[in-house]
């Protein structure tokens, strides 16, 4: 199992919206990303900053970063687009981190 990290930014007063849109992730999405391996996948905002922090479990050696060519994930980027710092291709920045400490 994996433990992979990265870090995101939303745009200036959009927490409420990011938040809404996640609470309703689309089905199509979670399954693609259980079918991927990912266990588990959880985000923090950073309010001062409006940086996300993103960490999941996964199983294998992929994770939500592999699956840039599915249709269902290039949606949802198109989808969050306007509320986060993209990639010309609607992709969210995003910068992998290393892990430097782990308690079992």
């Amino acid at each position: 199992m994996q433990r992979l990290a990265f870090k995101m930014k939303l745009n200036p007063g959009q927490k409420e919206d990011y938040t809404k849109r996640h609470n309703e992730l689309w089905p199509e999405l979670k399954k693609l990303l259980k079918d991927a391996g990912v266990s588990e996948y959880s985000i923090f905002i950073d309010e001062d900053t409006d940086t996300l922090f993103a960490f999941q479990k996964v199983s294998g050696d992929g994770g939500s970063q592999d699956l840039a060519s599915n249709p269902i994930v290039q949606k949802w980027w198109a989808f969050m687009a306007d509320i986060m710092e993209t990639n010309p291709d609607n992709s969210p920045i995003s910068k992998p981190l290393e892990e430097v400490f782990f308690m079992e």
